[in-house]
């Protein structure tokens, strides 16, 4: 019953100048990417409301060696989150529970590994075990034939602590994973106001 987020929300997105030049144009949409260590599982990827975050997700990258981010941009997307599976609702994190068991289950019966979270000791950036756990959900309401999620939404603790024993990271975000590009109203670049 609440599962479905009432109002538009927005969202940013990091890549190319190329890319925003285009989807602005009306040339292309932003393409939904089907990573394997994508933690909220397959789609388009935003940054709720932190178009800075965006930026500098961009930035780091275009250093990365073969990036196809050559000139760091930001596009804003009008976005309703649909059915959305947002991991701030506690009823929500026991579907990713049943979702979990139910892969677990099935690689032990494969006699095969589980996919792993990588990374270094502060940041697991690459969510294999999350992106499986979340798709294996996908799949369980395909096969159940429920209404699949249009968008997942959770909050992504990220970086070093600003202080000792902090409860805040530096890089600490909600992010936002659109499965049903519907569910993107409109794009728009946004402003760049100086401060004051």
């Amino acid at each position: 019953m609440y599962t479905s987020r009432t109002g538009l929300i927005l969202g940013f997105h990091g890549t190319d100048q190329s890319v925003v030049d285009a989807v602005l144009k009306g040339k292309q949409d932003l393409i939904p990417k089907n990573n394997p260590y994508d933690w909220l599982g397959y789609g388009v990827y935003f940054w709720d409301n932190s178009p800075s975050r965006a930026l500098s997700w961009a930035e780091e990258l275009s250093k990365r060696p073969n990036s196809d981010i050559k000139n760091p941009a930001v596009i804003g997307a009008i976005i309703d989150l649909g059915y959305c599976l947002d991991l701030l609702d506690y009823k929500n994190l026991a579907l990713v529970k049943r979702g979990y068991e139910f892969l677990k289950d099935r690689f032990e019966m494969a006699n095969t590994p589980m996919p792993q979270n990588k990374g270094n000791k502060t940041d697991l950036l690459r969510r294999e075990l999350d992106c499986a756990v979340i798709e294996t959900l996908h799949e369980i309401l395909e096969q159940a034939g429920q209404l699949p999620f249009s968008t997942s939404r959770g909050v992504f603790w990220e970086g070093k602590e600003f202080y000792p024993n902090a409860g805040f990271l530096e890089k600490d975000h909600i992010q936002i994973c659109v499965r049903d590009i519907n569910c993107i109203k409109g794009y728009f670049l946004p402003l760049q106001r100086v401060e004051n």
